[in-house]
């Protein structure tokens, strides 16, 4: 299989020798029947876990009836989904996609396209240095990460980078034609960097003071990740747009922005659309994700796992950072956390990597303090640390 992979797909992945068949709870199994307990979940995406009943269930029920009809029609579930949405953030309208870089895309066009409306010649968004938004051309170039832009010049216009937790960069690239920030509070492929709540006070204000828009990109981090439902919520403010992916859909691929009312009216018939977004099957997975995170004591319980995760981690001596569970550990400049996991993979655990030198933990939202214990004594056998 994997010389017919060489032949047949492209080879833009690193992808690394196994094959998973089945998964239940917080595990998976490859074709083997070797068991892993796994501490990335599809990269944040199945925050329920595998194999569970109620999510399950509703896929299959649905398949049975509709998967996808077009946009032209109303889809009662894609409704469902935005009224919990909004009620449970800033009370804006919603907007349906299929993944996070197609969230942070409508995003960028929303912004360009409210000032175009209003008859102000600002298109101008900063983000931040290490920022992770998307593949697309216009993500790709939102993504402060030189790494990205490589063979992809000419970049799309109108992008400033200033310094993560740093304000008076943010200052110095204002001007007449600033129309937004947009950022990560805990940035992801940057390194798992959490955003320091004082540094986003002032941001906030600064946009504020200057009728720039607060843009959030809650791709990675939103939908209980952190412990609150999103990320913003640990920081007393009020986003103009959020974008949404990852876990939503708990492996169902589906993206969204949320957006004040005054902004969303900016998006008229025939100035965007998905032909897939918020299509039944996508979207009747979303509900139960949503239904579930918000059930009472869910999110207190991802705050409270997510705690005993980074204290659990501080015996290996190295920085500990993160919200909720979406935790990173910091590796000196002499391990390659790539070649860490490939270790952990070996002996039945599945993590992540954030840059050169960073661990990456993100787990499903189900996970238990026994399954946090499990992991960590994998690392240690892995690190040489007793």
């Amino acid at each position: 299989m994997i010389e017919k992979a060489s032949k047949y797909l492209f080879q833009n992945y690193g992808r690394l020798p196994y094959f998973f068949e089945k998964g239940e709870g917080c595990y998976l199994y490859d074709d083997k029947g070797k068991k892993y307990l796994d501490m990335l979940s599809g990269i944040a995406v199945n925050a329920l876990g595998y194999n569970h009943p109620k999510l399950t269930k509703a896929i299959c029920e649905q398949a049975s009836k509709i998967i996808h009809i077009s946009n032209l029609f109303y889809i009662k579930p894609q409704i469902e989904v935005a009224k919990i949405l909004s009620e449970n953030s800033f009370g804006g309208k919603v907007f349906f996609c299929n993944s996070g870089a197609e969230s942070n895309e409508a995003l960028i066009k929303l912004v360009r396209r409210y000032f175009y409306d209003k008859k102000q010649e600002r298109y101008e968004i900063i983000t931040f240095e290490g920022s992770f938004h998307g593949r697309t051309l216009a993500t790709v170039t939102a993504t402060a990460q030189p790494k990205y832009h490589e063979g992809f010049y000419p970049l799309v216009e109108g992008f400033k980078y200033a310094k993560f937790n740093d304000i008076d960069s943010v200052k110095n690239l204002i001007t007449d034609k600033t129309a937004a920030i947009l950022i990560e509070l805990v940035q992801g492929e940057g390194g798992v960097n959490p955003a320091n709540k004082e540094f986003i006070k002032e941001l906030y204000k600064l946009c504020k003071e200057n009728d720039i828009l607060f843009t959030v990109d809650e791709v990675q981090t939103g939908i209980g990740r952190t412990g609150k439902l999103f990320a913003y919520q640990h920081f007393d403010i009020q986003p103009d747009i959020i974008s949404l992916a990852k876990g939503l859909g708990g492996g169902v691929p589906i993206g969204a922005i949320i957006a004040k009312d005054d902004i969303a009216k900016s998006f008229v018939p025939g100035t965007h659309a998905s032909t897939f977004g918020g299509n039944y099957l996508s979207t009747v997975a979303a509900k139960v994700v949503l239904e579930e995170v918000l059930s009472e004591g869910f999110l207190d319980r991802v705050q409270k796992v997510g705690e005993y995760l980074k204290e659990a981690l501080k015996i290996f001596g190295y920085p500990v950072k993160g919200l909720g569970l979406m935790v990173g550990m910091d590796l000196p400049q002499s391990i390659s956390a790539k070649e860490v996991m490939k270790k952990t993979l070996e002996k039945g655990l599945i993590v992540g990597t954030a840059g050169e030198n960073t661990l990456r933990f993100v787990p499903p939202l189900i996970i238990t303090e026994k399954e946090v214990d499990e992991a960590v004594d994998i690392l240690k056998e892995v690190l040489n640390v007793n």
